[in-house]
């Protein structure tokens, strides 16, 4: 049997075939390699992140006439500043309700239960195939058995708080050093693809990393309101955990609104609903106002595109490829969309 259509077509085809197995198998040993050197890798990113954006306020205090490692020391003074108030006035908050949190959580399920019998009787009138009491029984066990690991949380916290040190003083070594890192990095990319590699992925990782805290933010500082006036029970950490959840792409929001409501949801059920509501309508305000302005079409990626980007990302690289995949997604997008520059 013969090919009919033109041989452009079938080389086309016959490369994308070849180029499938050849993407699955770097993926593997990109995959290999991460898991490898994990700690360092984790460590050396988050650092590059954190000086990336912080190196965004350097270049503009630069424009101003400052030189740049003045500029730099201004902008790590005024960091160090802010996150020290951070720390002494909302982290012993977060800490003192984190713990009282873990304390309860066997007695804020054993109300959890008691508040869902009704639904579960009526859920058994109709015949539903799965009791709530079922559930409930079942989530109870795994929550005592997290209030039975806490003794291990302090030594978890002081090994988190060395990595953090580390994250800090890479950072200040990057801010200073990372522009020549940087340019080391972008001679291993073919010449023809350097100009466009390099200004996307600046681009993306700017803006995505941008948008993404100040997502965070928003919905931490408007959720604070609503959990004083309605009086819950650890408020604070509950607006705060759907803040940080804001930072992980696409599912972030809806996973940390999750966690909240069912937790509010082993205090009081109606108290749950009216949390629950509101931070839908302060998501949807997020996802429909704020986030076009911030980013628009920058991405360039369809919502779908932007989840199964998430998926390999954790595949490969765990909670750090999710947190990566949607700006290098992107990039790549950008790159394949792009005409190679001629070398002149």
């Amino acid at each position: 049997m013969r090919w009919s259509g033109p041989p452009q077509s079938w080389q086309r085809y016959l490369a994308y075939l070849i180029a499938g197995p050849l993407i699955v198998l770097n993926l593997w040993v990109a995959e290999q390699v991460y898991l490898y050197f994990e700690y360092p890798i984790n460590i050396l990113v988050i650092a590059a992140i954190l000086a990336f954006l912080l190196n965004q306020v350097v270049i503009r205090l630069c424009a101003r006439g400052l030189r740049r490692r003045h500029a730099i020391a201004l902008v790590l003074l005024i960091t160090l500043l802010v996150v020290s108030v951070l720390m002494l006035l909302l982290l012993p908050l977060a800490v003192q309700q984190a713990e009282e949190l873990l304390n309860q959580l066997p007695e804020l399920a054993d109300t959890g239960n008691q508040n869902l019998r009704h639904l579960d009787q009526l859920l058994r009138r109709y015949r539903f195939p799965v009791g709530v009491n079922d559930l409930m029984e079942e989530l109870t066990i795994q929550l005592k058995g997290i209030a039975a690991m806490l003794p291990g949380v302090a030594i978890t916290t002081l090994t988190k708080f060395v990595d953090v040190l580390l994250v800090l003083i890479l950072t200040v070594y990057m801010l200073f050093y990372g522009s020549e890192i940087w340019r080391g990095l972008m001679k291993l990319v073919p010449k023809p693809w350097r100009q466009v590699v390099d200004y996307s992925l600046r681009l993306n990782i700017r803006s995505f990393f941008s948008a993404q805290l100040f997502l965070g933010l928003f919905m931490f500082l408007a959720l604070i309101p609503f959990m004083i006036a309605f009086k819950v029970n650890f408020g604070f950490l509950f607006a705060l955990i759907i803040g940080i959840a804001q930072l992980i792409p696409v599912v972030g929001a809806t996973l940390g609104i999750g966690l909240v409501t069912l937790l509010i949801l082993f205090q009081d059920a109606w108290l749950a609903l009216n949390i629950f509501v509101i931070a839908v309508v302060l998501q949807q305000i997020k996802d429909n106002v704020l986030t076009p302005k911030l980013l628009g079409d920058l991405m360039g990626l369809n919502p779908l595109w932007q989840f199964i980007a998430l998926l390999i990302g954790g595949r490969v690289a765990g909670f750090l490829g999710i947190l990566l995949a949607i700006p290098l997604a992107a990039t790549l997008k950008t790159v394949l969309e792009s005409e190679p520059v001629e070398d002149t």
